[in-house]
C-alpha cells in the first residue's frame, strides 16, 4: 500500500512550496481536489517543482468541462510532469452540475463513460495522427485539424481514476479505468459487500484482472500527541462523519450498517441548517466504522491492517503541514 499526501494551496504560489516539501518527505502521489480553487492549477506549478513524486487530481469534476479541454489539460501536464500525472475525475451531483456550473446533466454513469472514451479518442488523434472520430449519444467529436494537435508524446498514456459510490460508477471503474477514488466516508465491510464486487464486475466483463486497478481513498485518522488533541480530532471527525452520513448520495453506506433511521435525522438536522446537533448522533461504534484512531506511531500499521487487501494507496484525511514533517515522515517510512 501507498501513502500519498493531498494538499490544499490557497495560492497557486503556495503551491510549489507544498509540493517540495511532500515530495522531500517522501510521499508517493501528491493529490488535488476541486473545491476552493480550481484542481489542475496547483500541479502545474508542482510539476515545474519536482521531479519524482506523482501529481493527481482527486477529483476534477468532468461535467463541468468537455473531453477535449480536460484532454488537453491531462496531455499538458503529463509533459510538464515528464509522465508523473493521473487524472482522476468526478461526476459531482445534479445541482452542483446544473446550478454552480450551469451545465447539462445527464445520466452519469453513461455519461462517464462516454467522456472517457471521447478524451481517449482525442489522445489516440494526437499520438496516432489519425482522424478523430468519436460518435456517441452525449459527445461527437469529429474535428481535430493539425494547428490544434500537440503532436505525439514519449511518455506512457496518461492513467484515468474515477471516483465511484454506486455500482454502475464502479463497474465503470473496472471495465475502463486504471484507478478509483473510493469516497472518505466508507467502511471495510462497504469496500467488501459493495465497491469490491461491483469493480470486479467491471474488470470480468472487460477481460481484466483485479491488478489492473488501484483502489485509492482518503481515510479518517484519529490522533494526537495529548489527550487534549486526541480529543480535537475526534471531535472533528465525528463532525465531519455527521455531514457526510447527512448526504442522500451516500446512504447506502449507512443502510448496510442498519443505521437508515440515524441517516434520515442528521438529514433531517441538515435541511434546517441545525449542525451543531449532527455529531452527537454518530456514537462511538459508528466512529469507530469509519475512522482510524491511535496513537501517532500506531496509525501506519492500524491503517494496513484495516484495509490490506482492499486498497492500492492511502491518503490521511488530515491537513498537510510541512511543519510536522518528522510525523509525516515517521507515517511515509512506516508504509515504505
Amino acid at each position: 500500500m501507498k501513502l500519498d499526501v493531498a494538499i490544499m494551496s490557497n495560492t497557486l504560489r503556495e503551491a510549489a512550496g507544498l509540493a517540495q516539501a511532500a515530495e522531500a518527505i517522501g510521499f508517493d502521489t501528491l493529490w488535488t481536489s476541486e473545491t476552493q480553487h480550481d484542481p489542475f492549477l496547483p500541479l502545474g506549478v508542482a510539476a515545474l517543482h519536482t521531479g519524482r513524486i506523482g501529481l493527481g487530481t482527486a477529483i476534477a469534476v468532468a461535467f463541468a468541462r468537455n473531453p477535449t479541454s480536460v484532454a488537453h489539460l491531462a496531455w499538458d501536464l503529463r509533459e510538464a510532469s515528464q509522465g508523473r500525472f493521473i487524472l482522476g475525475l468526478g461526476t459531482q451531483v445534479q445541482a452542483h452540475i446544473e446550478r454552480r456550473f450551469g451545465m447539462p446533466w445527464g445520466p452519469p454513469a453513461a455519461r462517464l463513460r462516454e467522456f472517457i472514451l471521447a478524451m481517449r479518442a482525442v489522445w489516440e488523434a494526437w499520438q496516432g495522427g489519425g482522424r478523430l472520430n468519436f460518435r456517441g449519444e452525449h459527445y461527437k467529436l469529429t474535428l481535430m485539424a493539425p494547428f490544434f494537435n500537440p503532436g505525439p508524446s514519449v511518455y506512457p498514456p496518461v492513467p484515468v481514476y474515477i471516483a465511484a459510490v454506486n455500482a454502475q460508477m464502479c463497474q465503470l471503474a473496472g471495465e475502463l479505468c486504471q484507478g478509483l477514488h473510493v469516497h472518505p466516508f466508507h467502511t471495510t465491510r462497504y469496500l467488501r459487500e459493495q465497491i469490491l464486487p461491483n469493480v470486479q464486475q467491471g474488470l470480468d466483463a472487460a477481460g481484466r484482472r483485479r491488478g489492473d486497478i488501484a483502489l485509492s481513498s482518503s481515510i479518517f485518522v484519529i490522533t494526537g500527541e495529548t489527550a487534549e488533541e486526541m480529543a480535537r480530532a475526534r471531535r472533528e471527525v465525528r463532525s465531519q462523519v455527521a455531514f457526510y452520513a447527512s448526504t442522500p448520495s451516500y446512504s447506502k453506506v449507512m443502510e448496510l450498517h442498519g443505521w437508515g433511521e440515524v441517516r434520515e435525522r442528521l438529514s433531517s438536522l441538515a435541511v434546517r441548517q441545525r449542525w451543531e446537533e449532527m455529531p452527537a448522533l454518530i456514537s462511538d461504534e459508528m466512529l469507530a466504522q469509519f475512522a482510524v484512531e491511535g496513537q501517532p506511531e500506531e496509525i501506519p500499521y492500524l491503517v494496513k491492517m484495516r484495509y490490506v487487501g482492499l486498497l492500492e494507496r492511502a491518503t490521511f484525511y488530515l491537513p498537510f503541514d510541512p511543519a510536522r514533517a518528522t510525523l509525516w515522515r515517521m507515517w511515509v517510512e512506516a508504509f515504505n
